[in-house]
């Protein structure tokens, strides 16, 4: 094997002819095999090189397989530690949310007359009594056009935007999509069918064919039933007013001008356009 001297030391080293970790060439002084093979590193010449010799590309290789070993481990405990951290809070956010459905659960069944979960609910609407059975979640819409076929009272939006399903409740405009039937257990409910006497239409509607306020007409029960709302309510002094207040119902054919024509019109005979 090749020696060389380093320096003025003196000291005398062997060149090994490979690579090691990453270097060309790798220089031990002597007596390093013998510590290697004396200290146990070099177990009986199994990581020998040339006659049982310590490799210390061996030995290189070894300590960053175990530092590798400790890195994936630490690596898996971190992820372990990661996941329990989230299936705690997982399961606290679960637990929370149950308990905060348990009284809307209890009350519902508390409400509930039959095992299915239908309540009896007793309206009267457009001067009749009914009484119905439904689920909770039924809105007023849904029961006027689905269980009670009036469909007079339009289905548009159906999130309140557009006026198209307006209802009167006890003289006080609603839109009839955004609240459930339940709500309005005795309460004296008017569509656009009970405004009519017979054959006789109520003001607002015989304004409204008068002033040809519509066009389609799929509007137009929703913007009557409003109208007479309007005037109920006595807040409009202007036509300025009639604009703003009926701002909540939409008319897409944009018949709006004579639409406040015909509400003026009724505003100024009140007494005659209230329900």
């Amino acid at each position: 094997m090749e020696t060389r001297t380093l320096g003025k030391s003196g000291l005398k080293v062997s060149a090994l002819g490979f690579g090691c970790m990453g270097m060309s060439w790798a220089y031990w002084p002597d007596g390093a095999k013998e510590f290697y093979n004396e200290s146990g590193f070099n177990r009986a010449g199994q990581d020998g090189h040339r006659d049982g010799e310590s490799s210390p590309c061996r030995r290189g290789n070894k300590l960053k397989h175990l530092l590798m070993r400790l890195r994936f481990r630490r690596r898996r405990l971190g992820q372990l530690a990661i996941a329990g951290t989230v299936g705690a809070v997982l399961e606290s956010m679960a637990k929370k949310a149950l308990a905060q459905s348990k009284p809307q659960i209890a009350s519902m069944q508390a409400s509930a007359s039959d095992p299915d979960g239908y309540v009896d609910v007793k309206l009267r609407l457009n001067g009749k009594d009914h009484t119905l059975k439904i689920e909770p979640r039924v809105t007023l819409l849904d029961l006027l056009r689905e269980r009670l076929d009036l469909t007079g009272t339009k289905k548009g939006c159906d999130h309140g935007q557009c006026g198209a399903c307006t209802v009167l409740v006890n003289g006080r405009r609603i839109n009839s999509c955004l609240t459930f039937a339940i709500m309005h257990s005795g309460a004296e409910i008017t569509t656009i069918e009970g405004l009519a006497q017979g054959e006789t239409l109520h003001p607002m509607q015989a304004a409204f064919v008068e002033h040809d306020a519509f066009q389609c007409g799929y509007c137009t029960p929703g913007q009557i039933c409003s109208a007479v709302g309007l005037v109920n309510e006595g807040h409009a002094k202007s036509d300025a007013d009639i604009r703003e207040l009926m701002s909540g119902n939409i008319c897409r054919c944009g018949a709006y001008p004579n639409i406040v024509s015909a509400v003026r019109d009724v505003l100024e005979g009140k007494k005659d356009a209230a329900v």
